[in-house]
This record gives structure tokens, sequence and C-alpha cells, in this order.
């Protein structure tokens, strides 16, 4: 016997008015909403319902016993949403590295978001340039851009982050105008530091990959804009970030017709964490930040 699916019943009798509405209400058939009725009645030996063919009304005691019933089958429900509730509440300290740049301008908000949505999860984001391998390195997520990949690691793509070459015009003035990616040999190139000197291009015949010489290299985007629009030299930048500074006229862009391959932004997963609940929810909250359409091309 079920005690609460009876009273249950009981509640949804007196709210429908009689069996067969309460049946409806329920899914289930009229004989057994009088069976539960009945058995009710009969675990506290009293008479809950006057019953007569034309109508059914609740006797003293059921009238008396309706309060009751309802607040005991309310408590119970808040009850179990609270257990769920708990049972589905993030727990965790999640170690998280980060692009500087990157985080600065968009990454940091999604995180911060995350946490204030999610207050079990305490976190540790830690900003730096570099590739690493977050299972050698303590870390349960490593986003960046690099094309680095480690064994027993995940790589998730989020989002393309395309990069153009850029210099002042006074710097161009200066030293001339680059026709050929060859030619930034003989130019003073500012290079990111967790990319390196040696920059790719897409050429109409393949891809020509250039060792250029640098006067100026920092791991930090917006420094290394800022270097260029000094006339410092010719560097290689993520579009997004040099967008405002080439709407200026501050920096033009160069070899637009040798493009740069984009970089891919993305989440490096140890394989003993990607079934972590919390690791699998900030996984979440980075897609939707990133996908379909990057964070820096929303309005």
């Amino acid at each position: 016997m079920d005690t609460i699916e009876n009273i249950r019943t009981f509640l949804a009798v007196v709210k429908a008015g009689n069996f067969s509405a309460a049946a409806r209400s329920i899914d289930t058939v009229p004989s057994v909403v009088a069976k539960r009725i009945n058995q009710l009645e009969n675990q506290l030996g009293v008479q809950l319902f006057v019953r007569s063919t034309r109508r059914l009304e609740l006797t003293d005691i059921g009238q008396r016993h309706y309060p009751r019933f309802a607040a005991i089958v309310t408590e119970l429900d808040n009850a179990f949403k609270d257990v769920a509730g708990s049972a589905s509440r993030l727990d965790e300290r999640l170690r998280i590295k980060c692009p500087t740049t990157l985080t600065i301008m968009h990454i940091g908000n999604v995180l911060i978001d995350f946490r204030e949505t999610h207050p079990g999860v305490r976190m540790d984001i830690v900003l730096m340039d570099r590739s690493v391998n977050p299972a050698e390195e303590g870390f349960d997520i490593a986003i960046g851009a690099l094309p680095s990949s480690y064994p027993n690691v995940t790589d998730i793509p989020l989002c393309p982050m395309p990069r153009i070459l850029v210099a002042s015009p006074d710097y161009l003035a200066r030293a001339g105008t680059p026709k050929h990616p060859r030619d930034l040999i003989e130019h003073d190139c500012l290079i990111f530091l967790a990319t390196g000197s040696n920059w790719s291009f897409q050429g109409p015949a393949g891809s020509i990959t250039v060792d250029v010489p640098t006067s100026f290299g920092v791991n930090e985007s917006h420094v290394l804009l800022g270097a260029a629009e000094k006339g410092l030299g010719i560097t290689m930048i993520a579009s997004h970030i040099a967008r405002p500074s080439l709407k200026a006229g501050n920096v033009v862009q160069l070899l637009a017709d040798y493009p740069v391959p984009d970089l891919w932004v993305k989440a490096l997963i140890p394989e003993s964490r990607r079934r972590n609940p919390a690791v699998r929810e900030v996984l979440r909250w980075l897609k939707d930040a990133t996908h379909p359409i990057a964070p820096w091309d929303r309005v």
C-alpha cells in the first residue's frame, strides 16, 4: 500500500469533485481512484467522503484532514526538490589555464558568470600564453590558440581566430611596403612570443614560411599592437584586436593576397577529467560563448 500515493489521490478527488475527473487529472481510471480512497479510509479508520449517486462531499473529518494532507504532500515535494538540487549542485575546485589577452577581453567574463551561477565551483584561473600540457601541469582545462597537442589530452575546438599582418603608415613610408612574404626578411618584425618568428602564409602556389627578423617581442597583443602603431615595425596579430586601429587608420593591413592561416581557440582537457561534471559544464559555457559566432564578432 502506497500511503503517499493514496493521499495524493485524495487531494485530486477533492480538487476535481468526483472520481472520474480525478482519474483523468492523474492519468488513471476511476476504479483505481476508488480503490486508493478505500485504502486510505481503511488505514485511517474513518470515512473521508459521503458518497451518493448524485454528488461526492467531504465528511467533517475529511475537511479537517484535507489541509494537513495538502501540507504533507507539499513538504514532501519540496524535500525531494531540495535533495535533487543538492545532488545536481556542482561542488568542485577547478584549475584553468587561459591566454592573457583573450581572457581579459572575453573569456574572463564567461568564467565570472559561470562562477556566479555555480557558487559551489571554486576556480583558480591562471593567465599564461605558452602552450601547456594540462595533464602534466595540473590543469583541469587549458584554453589556448596554439596548435600544440598532447597524449591523453582531448582537444576541443571552440572557434577560429583570424590573424592579419599590419604596420603603421609611418613605418611603411620609412621602410617601404612588402609585396611578398619573403620581403619581410628586410623589415623590422614585431612578434608575439608564444607563436615565435616563424610566420606562415597561404600563397597561390601553396604555403610560404618565413623566419622573420625580430626587433621586438612581447606576450600581450595590445602591447604588440601599440608597438606597431608607434612605427616600430610589422606585426602579425589577431584581426579583431587590430580592427579598431585599422578603422582609425593607425595601422594598415599588409599582404592581403597572402592570408595568414587562422589559429583555433580550443580547450585542452585531460582524458581523466573529461567526465567530471564541473569540467563538462565549464566546457558547455565556453562553447555557448564562442559558437556559432566568436565573442569578438558579437554585437
